[in-house]
Parts: structure tokens; C-alpha cells; sequence
């Protein structure tokens, strides 16, 4: 293989991030970009040097000179659109969360075995880091066993539009858009535990929109931790960033924006905050670039992603608990 040739599929705002992405990678080439909408594929092509555009998938499925296929569309086509390019032997990234529902997530895995292909999903704060130092600061039991933790998937005084807020093409709100990232993010900190139980309280106050704005979520994971959640669209005020999590330990505590830890010295703790790399932004394009890098070399090297398929659907299958808890006001086993 000389170049890695992919397809983006969706040109909207998240796909900027990983075309940003893969022109830092050397063994990468955009083949060609799809949308539906042709104006926004040529703006694309024109923004990133792609020579190809497309208007409908099925004319970038037949394509042999394609090896892999990034989704960037609503979550609706996540799973119908993986599926496709799995069984014409093409690896696919694919935007979080990786399907609709749990269901969805196991079709996608099971085309995946079958083709013999590769999936990643785009859970990308495992990249980051600051969430990498937290992890490597709680394996090392720096703050000792972990007993809570909280963590917050907000946008403040601000929330999305268009198929964002529309049930049938996202599956539900601020949950899947922003929940997620605070779920997975915890989880791979704690070193990617089990979810056991799930409780939680999801409703929408902040718009006219049959999705939710704002979700209380409570998993308690197989090693005994706890995880409070909170998403939310549009809200007075948030706790912490996109991905903030707090961490509470027997020996101390830890956080992740701001960035610090705390451990128990008799009856003090001594504070320790460390010298991170300079963020442009909070969702900074590094994450993104060491994401896509690492999907490249999975395909070269033909290794499972980190971020595949069994740690999308452990997502898929919160949320749906979640959403079932809501309805029934009653907590879900796992």
C-alpha cells in the first residue's frame, strides 16, 4: 500500500477536524468527498485539494481505488453506511456515537468479522492529553481506589440545530452528542470497567425539539465506581468543558479541566498541577490528528483499533439504558 486512499463522507463541521487531520498524516490521501448536498462537497474539495466529488454514496461504494471511508453523517446512516463499504472490503471510521442504538452497533461489528475489516469509532478525548496524563495519574493509584466520579457533556448558553435536534436522524439530543463524550471519557480513564447498572432522569427544557437537552446519569461500572453524567443543551451554566471530569479517590482526588490532583497528606492535601500543552481551543486539533494517525496505522498494520467496535456499543448500551431508565424511572441492569 503506497498511500492510504479514503472517502469522506458528510462534509459538515466535524468533517473539517478530520480533513485538518489527515493532511498532517503522510500516508493518507482524500480520494474524494460525498455529500448529498454538492455545493458543500465542492467547498470541501476546494478547502482540503480534493480532486473527486460526489453526490450519493453508491457512486463512492464502487470505487476499488478506495481503502477506507470516514462518516461524518447524521447518525441515522452510521450503521447502513458502515455496513456498506465493510462489505465492499473497505476500514471505516465512524463519528460518534457509532450507531443509533445498541442493535445497530452489533450489526455493525458483526459486518465488520465477516469482511474482515477494520472499525473505529471517533470517541477522540482518548487521545487527548491531559485525559491521557489523568488515566496514567489514576492506574498508577496516585489518588487510590476510585469511589465517584462526575463528569459533564454541557454546552452552555448554546446548543446545535438541523438534524441535531430531529429524533429520527440522531436517535436523541444532548445525550448522544454530548453525554457520550463524558462517558467515554471516564470509562476509558478508569481503565474501560463494565457498566453494571444505569439510573437516569432525562428531559427537554431548553427548546422546541423532540430530542432531550438535559440528562442526570448515574452508571455504576463493575469495579465498583460510581460515574455521575450530566449532558445538556443550552444550559445557565456548566460544571466544566466538553470531557471535564472529576475523579474522587481514597487517597485523593483528581480532575481533568482544570487539569490537576490532590493527595491526602494526614489531614491536608498537597495540590499538584501540571504543565500541560497549550490548547488553541478545547477541542483542540491535536486529539484529532493522534486519532487519525492511530486509524492509520491500524489499517497498514492490520491491528484492531483502540477505539473499536466493543467500545462504541459499551456507549450504545448506556444510553439505552439510560433512556429506558427515564421512561421507566426505574434503574437498568447491564
Amino acid at each position: 500500500m503506497d498511500k492510504i486512499a479514503v472517502a469522506v463522507i458528510g462534509a459538515g463541521f466535524i468533517a473539517d477536524y478530520h480533513a485538518r487531520a489527515i493532511l498532517q498524516q503522510r500516508d493518507i490521501e482524500m480520494k474524494v468527498v460525498c455529500d448529498r448536498t454538492t455545493e458543500a462537497a465542492q467547498r470541501f474539495a476546494a478547502k482540503y485539494g480534493i480532486k473527486e466529488t460526489a453526490s450519493d454514496v453508491s457512486d463512492v461504494l464502487s470505487r476499488e481505488d478506495i481503502d477506507a471511508a470516514i462518516l461524518c453523517t447524521p447518525n441515522k446512516f452510521h450503521a447502513p453506511q458502515a455496513m456498506a463499504f465493510l462489505k465492499r472490503g473497505k476500514d471505516v471510521f465512524i463519528e460518534k456515537p457509532m450507531a443509533m442504538n445498541p442493535a445497530e452497533g452489533r450489526e455493525i461489528a458483526a459486518a465488520a468479522r465477516e469482511n474482515k475489516r477494520l472499525v473505529m469509532v471517533g470517541h477522540m478525548w482518548r487521545f487527548d492529553a491531559e485525559v491521557d496524563y489523568t488515566k496514567e495519574l489514576v492506574a498508577a493509584g496516585k489518588i487510590g481506589r476510585i469511589v465517584k466520579t462526575k463528569g459533564y457533556g454541557i454546552h452552555e448558553n448554546w446548543g446545535p440545530s438541523g438534524w441535531f435536534t430531529k429524533k429520527e436522524l440522531a436517535g436523541g439530543g444532548a445525550l448522544p452528542d454530548m453525554g457520550v463524550h463524558a462517558v467515554d471519557t471516564v470509562r476509558y480513564i478508569l481503565g474501560d470497567p463494565r457498566p453494571k447498572q444505569v439510573y437516569a432522569r432525562i428531559g427537554t427544557f431548553y427548546g422546541d425539539y423532540d430530542v432531550d437537552d438535559t440528562a442526570v446519569v448515574v452508571i455504576s461500572w463493575d469495579n465498583g465506581t460510581t460515574s455521575i453524567v450530566e449532558s445538556g443543551w443550552w444550559h445557565p451554566h456548566a460544571d466544566g468543558p466538553e470531557a471535564a471530569t472529576r475523579l474522587f479517590g481514597t487517597a485523593g482526588y483528581a480532575s481533568i479541566f482544570p487539569t490537576k490532583f490532590k493527595t491526602k497528606r494526614g489531614d491536608s492535601c498537597e495540590e499538584f498541577t501540571p504543565t500541560m500543552p497549550e490548547r488553541e481551543e478545547h477541542c483542540c486539533q491535536a486529539m484529532y490528528n493522534r486519532q487519525m494517525q492511530h486509524f492509520a496505522d491500524c489499517i497498514r498494520n492490520r491491528n484492531e483499533p483502540a477505539v473499536g467496535t466493543g467500545q462504541g456499543q459499551i456507549v450504545l448500551e448506556i444510553v439505552a439504558a439510560a433512556y429506558e431508565s427515564a421512561k421507566t424511572r426505574q434503574a437498568v441492569m447491564l
